[in-house]
């Protein structure tokens, strides 16, 4: 190539540079900002017995901002079950027991990074799957092992979800994104809550046993399961540790207890565990590094709560707790009383008894200042003031919501287009 035109050639690429690759540049960075920034934190409600999740604001007046039906495929769903002699039988028992009646269509959910989707666990359909927030359609279903899905958890990166399938005994470890199973691992009987480590390494089941049967006597305890908490590599989904509970509580003078662990909480150093069991008013702390239950918090009962523990929906006393990021305080909800209460972890005083309907969950709101409640009795959830105790609000949703949990949405997201 002659050298004037190559000089030639190299002014032009130069000034294409200036005019057109540096505003291209620009533009890109701009818009990966725009990206960033264009994700809105919100609290997912999820309401198990009409199929819907109500999205709401994660802190302030926690005000609606859009509806997600979470069983689009229902049709198809139910003739599935319907041509099938077993599951239809699964279907109807689950209906007809720890749904108290009603169907089971949305216990656990968790958007992806991105706030593009959310995956939620539907028991009664006995599957996990992915919903677009945009157009509300599926992205993927993964069906799990046995008849029923239960509760979840996303790893800290928000990359891995893990789902108890309560009567296959088992967890799976699901891509996010494209449902594809990473792994699985045993548990003990009827798999409940998932938590994992804040480090992403670990992952901690607990094991409920049978909780929807009339022994519920502390002499016919033995007839519930087997209950203990496995403990795995998250990575391998090898079993790292097995926690049977029941001796500790043995050890800690509570042999007439439940050894049912229900919902648990960390304390943000993860040194202590927190958790409640079956028919207690109360919850338990436990030392992970001594292996040791180290103390006890009796909350009060409501005189209005029958004594007669077949009354007690699944073997719930009270059922969820959480922990505010300071880690100062404990936010407990009292199911079968009928009320929410702030502990201080330091003394476990209890703070005032915030009269809720059924409340079923605990969580935190986005910016950590409240707890927020589910009252699956009243179908609302109600924030609770960690530093006061005191109620801040409560806001309508769908039929008995249960699990709340924080995610992300498209900024300008206010439910999928044509609903």
């Amino acid at each position: 190539m002659p050298a004037f035109r190559s000089r030639h050639l190299c002014s032009v690429a130069a000034a294409l540079v200036l005019t057109v690759v540096g505003p291209v540049t620009a533009a890109s960075a701009v818009s990966a900002a725009s990206d960033a920034s264009a994700l809105r934190e919100v609290l997912f409600v999820g309401n198990n017995w009409d199929g819907t999740a109500d999205v709401i604001r994660s802190s302030g007046d926690f005000a609606k901002i859009g509806r997600i039906n979470v069983v689009p495929d229902k049709d198809e769903r139910m003739a599935e079950i319907n041509a099938d002699p077993i599951k239809w039988i699964y279907f109807q028992a689950i209906r007809n027991s720890v749904g108290e009646g009603h169907d089971q269509f949305a216990d656990d959910m968790y958007s992806t990074p991105d706030g593009t989707s959310v995956v939620v666990s539907r028991p009664s359909f006995a599957d996990v799957v992915s919903l677009d927030l945009a157009t509300g359609k599926i992205n993927w279903r993964f069906p799990v092992s046995g008849y029923r899905a239960d509760h979840m958890a996303v790893s800290p990166d928000g990359t891995r979800v893990a789902v108890s399938a309560s009567t296959a005994n088992t967890v799976h470890v699901l891509d996010i994104s494209t449902g594809k199973q990473l792994g699985s691992f045993a548990t003990g009987d009827k798999p409940h809550e998932n938590i994992f480590s804040k480090d992403g390494k670990y992952i901690w089941n607990m094991a409920i046993g049978d909780v929807n049967t009339s022994l519920d006597d502390p002499g016919w305890d033995w007839t519930k399961g087997d209950r203990h908490l496995t403990v795995v590599d998250a990575t391998t989904y090898k079993q790292v540790k097995v926690i049977e509970m029941r001796n500790r509580l043995d050890a800690f003078g509570l042999k007439d207890f439940s050894d049912a662990v229900r919902p648990a909480v960390f304390s943000p150093d993860e040194s202590k565990l927190y958790f409640q069991v079956s028919f207690f008013n109360g919850f338990l702390e436990y030392d992970v590094a001594s292996d040791k239950i180290t103390r006890m918090k009796t909350l009060p009962k409501n005189p209005a709560t029958s004594e007669d523990r077949t009354t007690w929906v699944n073997d719930s006393r009270h059922h969820g707790i959480s922990v505010n990021p300071a880690g100062t305080k404990l936010c407990v909800a009292g199911t079968m009383d009928d009320y929410a209460t702030v502990v201080d972890r330091a003394t476990l005083q209890e703070g005032p008894l915030v009269t809720t309907s059924k409340p079923y969950w605990a969580t935190v709101s986005g910016d950590g200042k409240d707890c927020v409640i589910s009252e699956s009795g009243a179908d609302q959830v109600t924030a609770i003031d960690f530093a006061t105790g005191r109620k801040v609000t409560s806001v309508a949703v769908g039929d008995h919501p249960q699990r709340v949990r924080l995610g992300h949405v498209r900024a300008d997201w206010t439910g999928p287009h044509g609903s």
